[in-house]
């Protein structure tokens, strides 16, 4: 396999956020919906240059010169990274300025500069200002006895020329910071259309003289920066963890800056001054025509009251129907296994099981792994009453969940008060798995019962991505469970579990088994498939196994909502689609023919490097006929949407799927569909 059959990492995510972007265009999706397509892909640029970018600075500037699987050193992968990001953002601006404004305008919703306000609007504005604005306004003043202070990534600043005083023969710098607390948008009371307002920090450069004394600022310069909070940290003492976590949180306030952000048609001398005090790059420098920071569609303008017909109809998930019934979960649980699929699926099914098991006085004990939380975890909350009633209650929280570290840390040390065991998380291993285990007593012994998914515990985030989860009370699968948890804490063997498969001991063993199964079929004339969705497939051994199978006549559709660096290279029998929908599509799922018997897996993993070697994960399959048939009826649709599918060419680029008769949108379709979906007919 040749380094031109792999697509560069970050390239492909770049691509990926095109994706994203284009939905901000797409007539199909509500006015307001589409401003949220357009915050999504400034916060996904935030991430990525935090993350990505700033790891490949460092391995740049340290003199790295390691080639990717792609064969670029993070020199040359910096030098296509920003074009591309550059190209992008013109994109989004271009759709930014000439279309959704406009169109916000047409619906009643206006974005008005200083200068268009009338005498009426500018007097409240002014009180706004001296009422709700100043007094969470402090000035810095920067000059030789007053250094430039350390800022803070993703924060909104403004930098002004101050005329020179009597002592000084030039003008001066001063700071100010935007505060985070108001509402970007401050919201007219007056004027026409339904709703209009004026950025916060044009508000602050009108009026900003009023925290200068008579001087009125020459210049104003907001800006944004972006820093690298890609910190190597020595994770391989689990006692420790706690300690060198909150030290790489620390760390995270000076990292270098990676990017710097300006409106076109700035002061060329307080930007010049500015660049020089954060010591960013000139490629790193981004000059956009617009307000910088589009995340206020998505925290504000899309939740503005009166415009219901600009968004998506709201949906009511479903509750399975034995979960209605009368009676413990538990009874449910026992009639045999219930796949959920959130959020057509109510996740209050998951939330109920960790809340009766917390109350159940015949549960004895609760076995779980948390990777992200919400802020006001329901699941975490029945831990903690669960522990306070002396059940024994075992969480394994990974502290190391890239930015819900500090989150997860103040979780641990709630739920050690209240008595839980606690583990931080397997040393130089990140615990993804996502599964609970309740033991609880019975007349005929001890049972317990199993839950696991694709997704996190998080109340929050299951409203908006899509995953799957099984609810079982099957024997193998609880003694695996009881395996699994006495591996990550420490004191099991790494034996291969009946049913269940883990990483990283076997879990990529495992789908290079399944995938060679197929070829052996394909060559022995047999029905040879493979369907997989996932968030991104990275992993090359993995690329490369998919190659040699569709080398060998497997029929093989891929479904990756984000990172793919594998080319179908002109292979019919090799497709690979990404759904961009209203909802983020998170599932993992993999199903193989195997000669007409079908085996179908859910997992926690990705196809990437990191899943299968360096995380502990869990796959685990699905027995049940009509649960397997629900799961290859969710994957079909999918590969017959032509609404929110794009489609890679031979050439690893994107193509919206072309729209034919009849139209399938595959999440729309899951919102408005029964619970119960049979498979489609072979």
């Amino acid at each position: 396999m040749g380094k031109r059959e792999i697509i560069n990492r970050e390239l492909s995510w770049i691509d990926f956020n095109r994706r994203v972007l284009e939905e901000a265009a797409n007539p199909d999706n509500p006015l307001l919906e589409r401003g949220k397509f357009l915050s999504i892909c400034s916060t996904n640029l935030d991430e990525f240059f935090m993350v990505r970018v700033g790891s490949l600075v460092r391995a740049a500037f340290a003199g790295d010169k390691k080639k990717d699987p792609a064969g670029l050193t993070p020199r040359e992968q910096l030098d296509a990274i920003f074009p591309a990001v550059q190209e992008q953002v013109a994109r989004q601006y271009e759709l930014l300025n000439t279309e959704y404004v406009p169109a916000l305008a047409q619906s009643g919703i206006h974005f008005l500069k200083m200068e268009e306000l009338n005498k009426e609007q500018r007097e409240w504005l002014s009180h706004y200002f001296d009422e709700q604005v100043q007094p969470l306004m402090t000035p810095r003043a920067i000059d030789d006895k007053r250094p430039f202070p350390l800022l803070a990534s993703r924060r909104l600043y403004l930098a002004l020329l101050l005329p020179p005083t009597v002592r000084t023969s030039t003008p001066r710098m001063a700071l100010l910071t935007v505060p985070s607390t108001l509402p970007r948008v401050v919201m007219l009371p007056m004027g026409r259309g339904k709703a209009r307002g004026v950025l916060l920090e044009q508000v602050i450069a009108a009026y900003a003289h009023r925290l200068f004394g008579k001087a009125r600022p020459l210049a104003v310069l907001p800006f944004r920066i972006t820093r690298n909070t890609d910190f190597i940290y020595n994770d391989s003492d689990a006692d420790a963890l706690i300690v060198e976590m909150r030290k790489n949180l620390k760390k995270r306030k000076w990292g270098r800056v990676v990017r710097l952000e300006v409106p076109a048609g700035g002061d060329v001398r307080l930007l010049v001054r500015v660049k020089k005090y954060l010591d960013v790059a000139e490629e790193g420098v981004f000059t956009v025509p617009g307000p910088l920071n589009l995340d206020y569609f998505m925290k504000q303008i899309s939740s503005l009251p009166d415009f219901d017909d600009l968004r998506f109809p709201p949906f009511t998930p479903r509750i399975d129907e034995r979960f209605r019934q009368e009676g413990s979960i538990f009874r449910a649980i026992r009639g045999g296994d219930i796949l959920v699929n959130h959020p057509y699926d109510s996740f209050d099914s998951v939330v109920r099981f960790i809340c009766e098991a917390a109350e159940d006085q015949n549960v004895m004990a609760i076995k779980q792994t948390l990777y992200r939380v919400s802020g006001k975890s329901p699941i975490v909350a029945a831990l903690i009453r669960a522990a306070q009633q002396g059940k024994q209650v075992t969480v394994l929280v990974e502290v190391r969940a890239r930015f819900d570290e500090e989150n997860n840390i103040n979780w641990c040390l709630a739920l050690e008060k209240a008595g839980c065991h606690v583990f931080y998380g397997v040393p130089k291993l990140k615990t993804h798995s996502k599964i609970t285990c309740v033991v609880r007593k019975e007349p005929d012994g001890l049972r317990r019962y199993v839950h696991l998914g694709t997704g996190n515990y998080n109340d929050v985030t299951a409203r908006l991505y899509t995953d799957m989860g099984l609810f079982t009370c099957d024997e193998a699968i609880g003694r695996d469970a009881v395996n699994f948890f006495n591996r990550v804490t420490g004191y099991g063997e790494s034996t291969e579990m009946e049913k269940l498969v883990a990483a990283p001991t076997h879990l990529r063993k495992a789908f290079k088994r399944l995938i060679r199964r197929e070829i052996e079929h394909a060559e022995a004339g047999l029905p040879a498939r493979i369907t997989a969705k996932m968030n991104s497939l990275v992993d090359p051994k993995i690329i490369k196994l998919v190659y040699e199978a569709a080398d060998a006549g497997v029929e093989i559709d891929l479904i990756v909502r984000g990172m793919c660096c594998l080319k179908t290279g002109g292979r019919e029998n090799l497709r690979v689609r990404s759904i961009v929908g209203r909802l983020l599509e998170h599932t993992r799922a993999y199903v193989f023919e195997n000669g007409g018997e079908k085996e179908v897996y859910l997992a926690s993993a990705d196809w990437m490097p990191r899943n299968l070697d360096k995380r502990v994960e869990l796959m685990f399959p699905i027995e049940d006929p009509a649960l397997q048939n629900r799961i290859i009826a969710s994957l079909s649709d999918e590969l017959n949407d032509n609404m929110k599918a794009w489609e890679m060419k031979k050439n690893g680029k994107y193509r919206r799927v072309k729209r034919e008769e009849p139209l399938l949108n595959s999440q729309e379709t899951r919102i408005l569909g029964p619970a119960e979906i049979a498979a489609p007919e072979e």
